[in-house]
């Protein structure tokens, strides 16, 4: 990397003064068994070739704090073709950074990138472009271009040590978050570390530090500047996490709740006028989200699809501002608040992250079908006529999720566990084979009797 970009840079200030922290074994838990089998083999034949590989990322935060990690990414000094060559299962994705898929059995594939320096959007802004031989770097300046300094530690299996450059293992050991380098300059470049923070934050109890707390709350406005698809996925990662009740609590108390969910912005505003405490109704929501999450997959089932999910959190959002569940509606009274209802979504969130058209859909049924089922329940029963709907099945289990969280009731087990499969693993129709359509008629089959389509020639 260019020398003079190196000194001028903040980001990169400091980069060789200071000295990396080696932890040796002594120190923590981390060992190879500890270490997936495949990514352990990856790491092995890349020393065997010359190479240095490193266990990098939230692989090395998570065994040290005593977690089994879900993914177990590497680095290394060999660069994309040179891996290509030592792991011929391999595939490389990506355009400016390329990274290598290694595959293994069973479709698991365990990834390994080329050390790399900061990019140029973090040192001199969009404008600076580098040469593409200047991209790879050193392990100090690939621990200096990541989100977290908790998520920046090396762990080496030769001497089985792990490798800080940046403090991470202080802010481990204190339950710190903290964005590496400036974090406004670093939240300005990428928006999404904001959610990242806030992430592993939540998912770890740690506190998050000042300086990045600030950073978050005065700049969580330009999460609108990332693609609605890319918000999207990273509120998934959260909903599904385990730990969304306490995402919650960070999103909202820094803002970036109403930013990615603008239309509770207004709700939140007449609420807090009006002194009724729709963050508590929320939390609770969140709270259900978690333990059924956490229920599903201790007992081998599947969790409940995205559009579920949504629509359940915007029950407080649905009652406050259409009253759709403490105020009985039929036939077209109902349908023209659902038609509201759509517009809104819509306009707000159906852009901003980029729903499909057959979610929103999904949401508006399940909120308006549950104002049904809330208005003729009778000692938790309901009118045949409306046990008999298509949509009752889905729409009891989603009744359930809300009482549990409106009235602490918990969801009776057989609810989740005879709950109908997703809409993706509904059974599909066979397939025409070409012998098949062999033996079917055309449509316009001449020798017929009648001539085509009935009619006499």
């Amino acid at each position: 990397m260019n020398s003079k970009m190196e000194s001028s840079s903040p980001e990169l200030k400091g980069v060789h003064s200071l000295v990396p922290r080696t932890i040796p074994l002594e120190e923590h838990a981390i060992t190879p068994d500890k270490i997936d089998r495949d990514a352990l083999f990856v790491l092995k034949k890349l020393s065997r070739a010359g190479f240095k590989g490193y266990l990098v990322g939230g692989g090395v935060r998570d065994l040290y704090l005593g977690k089994t990690p879900k993914d177990f990414d590497i680095s290394t000094d060999a660069r994309p073709g040179q891996l290509r060559k030592l792991f011929p299962n391999s595939n490389t994705i990506g355009r400016r950074f390329r990274l290598v898929q290694v595959f293994f059995r069973g479709g698991k594939t365990i990834e390994v990138s080329t050390l790399r320096s900061l990019s140029e959007h973090d040192i001199d802004g969009p404008e600076a472009v580098l040469a593409p031989n200047n991209t790879f770097g050193t392990l100090s300046e690939d621990a200096r271009r990541r989100d977290l300094t908790i998520n920046a530690l090396f762990y080496e299996i030769k001497n089985q040590t792990i490798i800080d450059h940046i403090k991470g293992i202080d802010d481990l050991d204190n339950a710190i978050i903290r964005i590496v380098g400036d974090p406004v300059r670093r939240i300005r470049r990428d928006p999404v570390r904001m959610m990242r923070a806030i992430r592993h934050g939540a998912r770890n109890n740690f506190t998050i530090e000042e300086n990045t707390w600030k950073a978050i709350t005065s700049n969580c406005d330009k999460l609108t500047q990332c693609p609605p698809s890319r918000l999207r996925d990273e509120i998934l990662k959260d909903l599904y996490s385990g730990s969304s009740a306490p995402w919650f609590d960070h999103a909202f108390n820094t803002g970036v709740f109403t930013v990615l969910f603008p239309l509770y912005k207004k709700i939140f505003a007449r609420c807090q006028h009006e002194n009724i405490d729709i963050k508590s109704e929320l939390s609770q929501i969140f709270t259900t989200i978690d333990r059924l999450n956490s229920l599903s997959q201790k007992s081998g089932i599947h969790r409940q699809p995205d559009f579920f999910l949504f629509a359940f959190f915007l029950t407080p959002w649905a009652e406050s501002r259409f009253q759709l569940f403490s105020i009985p509606r039929k036939g077209s009274q109902l349908f023209q608040i659902s038609k509201q209802i759509r517009a809104e979504l819509d306009q707000t969130i159906g852009i901003s992250l980029n729903l499909r058209r057959s979610l929103r859909q999904e949401i508006v049924s399940l909120l308006t079908n549950l104002s049904l089922l809330i208005h003729n329940n009778t000692n938790n029963n309901w009118p045949k006529w409306l046990r008999k709907k298509s949509y009752f099945q889905k729409t009891s289990l989603f009744y359930h999720f809300y009482t549990e969280a409106t009235t602490g009731k918990p969801i009776p087990d057989r609810c989740i566990k005879t709950d109908s499969p997703h809409p993706q693993h509904a059974r599909e129709l066979p397939k025409t084979t070409s012998r098949s359509r062999v033996k079917t008629r055309p449509a316009f089959a001449t020798q017929t009797k009648g001539g085509i389509f009935g009619l006499k020639k």
